[in-house]
């Protein structure tokens, strides 16, 4: 969550340039910004600001959404499984929420690990922008909302939270997982949501070929809880 017709399931694909795929603007940050109002930098349909609420055992969060984000109506199953089951991320480093949306994913991080320095990246500026008053709101400090090309090269992650964007398709999915899971910290972990029947399994075994070592934690209703290590051999 391309090309015309597709499904998505998110909200924004953040990819290094590659003939196969249509890169966005910027040199080594581009992305692959599609075509729809979940995916645009600026969307065209009118804002509606609502709140939705994360209620989790540790924490209740007021989130403001709002048009042309994703998973406006409420947060989304696969994100809650995701905060409900992923183990505390690391209380220091730099932590990424690829793909944020309107920040539930990186204004829990925050939360938990208020020492870290959570970025929460995303193409959709009105999503950027929804994820930097949250944070404000729930008193979560150093929230970094960025465009992908905005992350400087040398950040390194000691740990990625994504639901990431699988109907795009194989080559963008692998492109974009590449990218983000080579800037690991040496011991850095992602995790990962996919649902069983958007191809979880085939992603496994797809990430431990590409030597990023990768297993099934938790499944619940379909889904699919990923750890997924650094690059082997770097």
């Amino acid at each position: 969550m391309g090309s015309a017709g597709a499904t998505w399931v998110h909200q924004d694909v953040c990819v290094p340039q590659r003939p196969d795929v249509t890169p966005g603007r910027g040199g080594a940050g581009s992305v692959l910004r599609a075509v729809g109002h979940y995916f645009d930098a600026d969307p065209t349909v009118a804002s509606a600001p609502r709140q939705v609420s994360l209620a989790l055992p540790d924490l209740t969060l007021a989130l403001t959404t709002d048009r042309g984000v994703f998973a406006r109506d409420a947060v989304d199953p696969g994100t809650r499984f995701l905060l409900l089951e992923a183990p505390p991320p690391p209380p220091r480093g730099h932590l990424l929420d690829l793909g944020c949306g309107y920040g539930p994913i990186a204004v829990t991080m925050a939360r938990r690990s208020p020492e870290a320095t959570v970025w929460a990246v995303d193409v959709n500026r009105r999503a950027l922008a929804l994820t930097a008053a949250n944070a404000r709101a729930a008193g979560a400090a150093d929230v970094r909302a960025r465009s992908p090309e905005d992350v400087p090269d040398d950040v390194r992650f000691a740990a990625i939270w994504a639901n990431p964007p699988v109907r795009v398709g194989k080559p963008a999915l692998h492109a974009l997982l590449s990218h983000w899971l080579g800037r690991l910290d040496d011991g850095g972990r992602a995790w990962l949501v996919v649902h069983k029947h958007l191809g979880a399994d085939s992603l496994v075994r797809w990430l431990s070929d590409e030597g990023f070592p990768a297993e099934r934690r938790r499944s619940r209703r379909g889904y699919r809880l990923l750890e997924v290590e650094g690059r082997v051999g770097r």
